[in-house]
């Protein structure tokens, strides 16, 4: 006799997220020096009835939260942190912007070891392609 496996934490939040009828969730990744094309993205994913996550902060722009090297240094890794855990919760991931830098890199290699699909507003950028 065989048993049924336990639902793995992946399998427990898609479920939740049928049952509550929720909408595809899409976050945006790519370099914040493409915030205004992020949000260009966010209105069209919207329309199209999509819940958006993306990153929150610009800390390529002068801002005091992020005005002390050794703050802002901690505060990037929290914010990366924080993009992982937006691309655990998505169902699909749109890479913005024409260029891939480092951490954009590794951000669509996570979506990706996660099975996350990824779309790209430039797919000539795609590492993979």
């Amino acid at each position: 006799m065989s048993y049924p496996q336990p639902l793995t934490p992946e399998e427990k939040l898609a479920d939740a997220k049928k049952l509550l009828s929720l909408p595809r969730i899409v976050v945006i990744c790519g370099s914040t020096r493409f915030m205004t094309e992020m949000n260009e993205a966010e209105l069209r994913e919207t329309k199209d009835g999509k819940i958006v996550v993306k990153p929150g902060c610009d800390m390529k722009s002068p801002h005091e939260l992020w005005s002390d090297p050794v703050e802002a240094e901690a505060l990037k890794v929290r914010l990366d942190d924080l993009h992982r855990a937006k691309i655990r919760l998505a169902d699909e991931v749109l890479v913005v912007g024409d260029y891939i830098g480092d951490s954009t890199r590794a951000e669509i290699a996570y979506a990706r070891s996660l099975s996350k699909p990824v779309r790209f507003t430039h797919p000539e950028v795609d590492p993979d392609a």
